[in-house]
Parts: structure tokens; C-alpha cells; sequence
């Protein structure tokens, strides 16, 4: 182990230095975008955001993946382990649910909106890049499965939620 001080912890710390890890990596992300966004504007800040997803979200899944040992197609039950693991996954209020073929992944309150929201902010046009994200997420995990949004602002179809995606495990046409 790289860092020695880890192994001095106990279990109850290390799980909130990872919320800690979990969002300072967010303050982060925002603050890039926002920098970039005050400067060149929302749609330049999005083009970035959108290229940045699409690396970055096939790295966090085939690391998560190998983490949990999950097979090369693990299907919905892995992708639920999967997103389960995501850096943000535990610091905002979200929900799984699974139903034959599909998955629902739903966000109930984002860290994002209500950042954004409490600084007086326009709520994130999310949807452009959360179709980047969540869908080579889902396909990282497994190739079989498609995503597709059901609701994300600026297309917001469920206001019970800040956005929800459907994760569809095509049949195996091998």
C-alpha cells in the first residue's frame, strides 16, 4: 500500500475519508465547469463536460469492475453492484430498481442541482452529458446493455426526481 496512514484507520473513518475523497471529487468537477462556464459560456463548458464523461466514465467502470470481480457480462446485477460503487453514489439519495430486462436508476436529490440551486444558479442542462455517462457507463459494465434517459433537465419528465435512467440488457444476439 502506497500510503501507510490508510492502515491506521478504522473502518468507520476510512469509509468517511471516502465520502470526504467522494466530495471534494465533485467540488471539483463543478468547479472546472463552472470556470468554464463563467468564462466561454454554457455550451462551451458542456462540450468539455460531454469529452470529458466520455473517458472518464469508461475508466470509473472498468476500474469498479475489476474491483468487484465481476464477469465479462455480468448483466443488470452487476451493473447494479456496479453504479452501487460510483464516486458519487453514496453522497447523493438515489434508487435501484430492477425489473425483468431493465434497471431503473433514479437521483432522487443531486449534490449538483442543490449546489447550484443554493448559489442562485441555473439548474446544469444535465441531460447532454449524463446520456454520455450513464450510457458508456452501462455498456463499460456490460456490452450488452443500452441506456436511455427517462428524465433529466433540461427534459424533465418526473419532477419527483432531479433525473432517472432506464438500462435496457439487450438480448444476446450471438
Amino acid at each position: 500500500m502506497a500510503n501507510k496512514i490508510l492502515e491506521e484507520f478504522t473502518k468507520e473513518e476510512l469509509i468517511e475519508l471516502i465520502e470526504i475523497y467522494s466530495k471534494n471529487w465533485l467540488a471539483h468537477d463543478g468547479l472546472w465547469f463552472q470556470s468554464v462556464e463563467k468564462h466561454l459560456g454554457m455550451q462551451e463548458a458542456m462540450k468539455h463536460n460531454v469529452a470529458a464523461w466520455e473517458k472518464f466514465t469508461v475508466i470509473e467502470a472498468k476500474k469498479i469492475k475489476k474491483f468487484l470481480k465481476l464477469a465479462e457480462r455480468p448483466g443488470l446485477l452487476g451493473l447494479e453492484k456496479a453504479i452501487k460503487c460510483r464516486f458519487y453514489a453514496h453522497i447523493n439519495d438515489d434508487s435501484i430498481k430492477i425489473e425483468g430486462n431493465t434497471l431503473t436508476y433514479t437521483v432522487i436529490d443531486c449534490r449538483v442541482q442543490t449546489a447550484r440551486k443554493r448559489k442562485g444558479m441555473g439548474f446544469h442542462p444535465c441531460k447532454t452529458v449524463g446520456v454520455v455517462e450513464y450510457g458508456l457507463f452501462g455498456e463499460a459494465i456490460d456490452d450488452r446493455i443500452k441506456c436511455e434517459c427517462l428524465s433529466c433537465f433540461p427534459e424533465v419528465n418526473d419532477d419527483t426526481c432531479c433525473c432517472a435512467w432506464k438500462y435496457t440488457l439487450m438480448e444476446d444476439k450471438e
